[in-house]
């Protein structure tokens, strides 16, 4: 099968730094992808955006031999034989460009009421204050805040006043994007062992730290984030939550069958992508809802800019990055 393929990059700024662990960033950048069949005319999109600033250049070298002027002619089945060797991200754009060319996606599902994305540090308060302020009575409220980001003694400080703001029907999670060591996750689980209030502590360790994230499982909920992407393999073996960035996994298909097949403690989260990747996370996100252990996604509303780089219509992303807007 005869297809055409054509590649273009984007740029955008959060509207404020988001800080963990390891620093704080706000730009982003990445590239989408739109896939024709020469035949029926039929449109796939997919899009490439790597978090790890490290994975950029790779995901370009891969996409160079793609990218000119208009789009390339391709052969399906080339394209699919290729994907086990590229990059992930890159893999993601691709499978699901395919995967949408294929019709495998019957209807995109509207994205489900998103976990609130609160800043490290001392900012964290006025937005809790105003999210306490104005969120519906109607369903619970769901935080995840970023720790492990600044200072320690401070941050302790704001996890006392955090907690005692919340009220008892909430939902907390604390990401400490794997910068505790033993030590510090203890103290923190010693307080929070029994809280009902938490959904889990996610990527407390070390990635490669599997024993002290086992050990620290028995006392309290422990959902794991990049220890998942270094080691793919934990995704068959982690009986916890799982946080899922479908952008960073490579070809979606598999986890999209799964989550229809309604596999247990998946937690689905954003990457800052455009409306082009986004629709697939609310898909997922969607799905995740209905199967037997639905929980808020993480899609961090609040912090990407508005307009048509973010909507759900592909063209209209397609047409912004052109602009640059």
């Amino acid at each position: 099968m005869k297809l055409r393929l054509a590649v273009r990059s984007y740029a955008y700024s959060l509207l404020r730094p988001l800080r963990t662990a390891s620093g704080a960033w706000q730009q982003r950048e990445g590239w989408l992808l739109r896939l024709t069949c020469a035949i029926s005319g039929r449109v796939g999109w997919g899009e490439v955006a790597p978090l790890d600033p490290e994975h950029r250049p790779v995901c370009a070298r891969a996409l160079t031999r793609w990218q000119n002027s208009g789009d390339v002619e391709c052969e399906r089945d080339q394209l699919e034989s290729l994907l086990p060797t590229l990059p992930a991200e890159v893999g993601f754009a691709l499978g699901a460009s395919l995967a949408e060319l294929d019709g495998v996606v019957q209807a995109w599902l509207p994205a489900p009421s998103s976990a609130c994305l609160l800043p490290a540090g001392p900012s964290m308060l006025p937005m809790l204050d105003q999210l306490l302020a104005t969120h519906s009575v109607d369903e619970p409220l769901t935080v995840k805040w970023k720790v492990a980001a600044t200072d320690w003694d401070h941050e302790w400080s704001l996890f006392s006043r955090l907690l005692d703001r919340l009220p008892p029907e909430a939902h907390l999670r604390l990401d400490a994007n794997a910068g505790w060591d033993r030590t510090e996750a203890d103290r923190w689980a010693g307080v929070l062992e029994g809280d009902p209030r938490l959904d889990w502590l996610e990527q407390p360790l070390a990635v490669d730290d599997l024993q002290g994230l086992q050990d620290l499982a028995k006392r309290v909920p422990v959902a794991l984030d990049e220890s998942l992407l270094k080691h793919p393999a934990l995704r068959e073996q982690w009986q916890g939550w799982q946080v899922r960035r479908p952008l960073l996994e490579g070809d979606p298909r598999l986890l999209l069958r799964q989550l229809q097949e309604g596999r247990p403690r998946l937690m689905l989260s954003t990457v800052f992508e455009t409306g082009i990747g986004f629709r697939w996370l609310a898909l997922m996100a969607g799905l995740q809802q209905r199967g037997p252990t639905p929980v808020a996604p993480g899609l961090a509303p609040g912090w990407c800019p508005e307009g048509r780089l973010f909507s759900a219509d592909p063209e209209q992303v397609w047409a912004a990055a052109a602009l640059g807007c």
